[in-house]
């Protein structure tokens, strides 16, 4: 989430699966005291980096998340500078991106992570309510899906390379801190790709977020369930997915090739099905530039299988 300039998959055998959410995401009361003894990580406040006052109210949810999700910031790419200068600078750069460029009242992420391994407040006041424990701050980084979300940007691209080691061993503390703080199961760590068609948190980010399930269910003491998720498909893609799609597009009534290749006619066909359904795009919000149009992931479908 940053200022201008910056810049599941499911194996499908015989029919898709389906995903992401599903009931209640708390833990019981023995597995809440399982994570009792989680350390409380340095998070700096909006006070620390300078942020601007927020526009309008900040909107406090009277009750838990029930997802926590990773995001990637794209912009401003996978920076060397690790310090934490940096770190408060590009939370200031995130949230004049947003108020100025997206018109929000403040950053749309409570929390952000560096390459260096610093983790900033992002939107005001998620930093005390996170450790009030029973409410949360209403951001805006999952679209439709903001007041059940608690989401972590990650800076840097990770479509195609892997997260520096400081911000992984960092990713995992805050995930954890906050799972324990909410009770929230390590099956409820998500990405941003299981609500809306993204790429955002990159490839290699999302390939281990199993392994960051696994890291907090080891820390909170608790089991680890995996759920595989709708398969993220964009334009030049091919394979039996690709096909699977066609055919239900053209169930839809889409002018589309069965050949399974996600060429300009089948991306023109997502674009179109989305707009009838009333989907509005929602691309990765930490990017000024990143062209998403025309991806399908798990927001389409559902509506694509009905």
């Amino acid at each position: 989430m940053v200022k201008p300039g910056f810049d599941r998959r499911a194996l499908l055998k015989g029919g898709l699966t389906v995903t992401v959410a599903g009931a209640c995401g708390l833990l019981g009361t023995t597995a809440a005291r399982a994570g009792e003894g989680v350390s409380i990580p340095r998070i700096y406040s909006t006070a620390e980096w300078n942020a601007r006052p927020a526009t309008g109210p900040i909107v406090v949810e009277n009750h838990k998340p029930t997802y926590i999700v990773v995001h990637h910031t794209v912009d401003p790419g996978n920076n060397e500078d690790y310090s934490l200068a940096h770190a408060l600078q590009i939370s200031r750069d995130i949230q004049n991106f947003h108020m100025d460029t997206r018109g929000w009242i403040d950053t749309g992420q409570q929390f952000t992570n560096s390459r260096g391994g610093y983790v900033t407040e992002g939107r005001h006041r998620s930093l005390e309510i996170l450790r009030g424990g029973t409410q949360h701050v209403q951001g805006a980084n999952v679209g439709n899906h903001n007041s059940e979300c608690i989401g972590i940007e990650n800076e840097g691209l990770y479509s195609t390379v892997d997260v520096p080691k400081a911000l992984w061993d960092s990713l995992v503390r805050m995930v954890t801190y906050i799972a324990s703080q909410y009770g929230i199961a390590p099956r409820f760590i998500k990405g941003h790709r299981d609500f809306n068609s993204t790429e955002c948190p990159g490839q290699v980010l999302y390939n281990r977020l199993p392994e960051l399930r696994t890291e907090v269910g080891n820390a909170l003491g608790v089991a680890v369930t995996e759920k595989a998720g709708w398969p993220l498909l964009k334009p030049g893609d091919t394979g039996q997915n690709v096909l699977d799609a066609q055919r239900l597009l053209r169930a839809h009534g889409a002018n589309v090739p069965t050949d399974g290749v996600f060429g300009p006619s089948t991306k023109d066909a997502v674009n179109a099905f989305a707009a009838s359904r009333g989907v509005t795009p929602t691309p990765c919000y930490a990017t000024a530039h990143a062209d998403e149009t025309g991806f399908l992931g798990s927001d389409l479908w559902p509506l694509l299988k009905s």
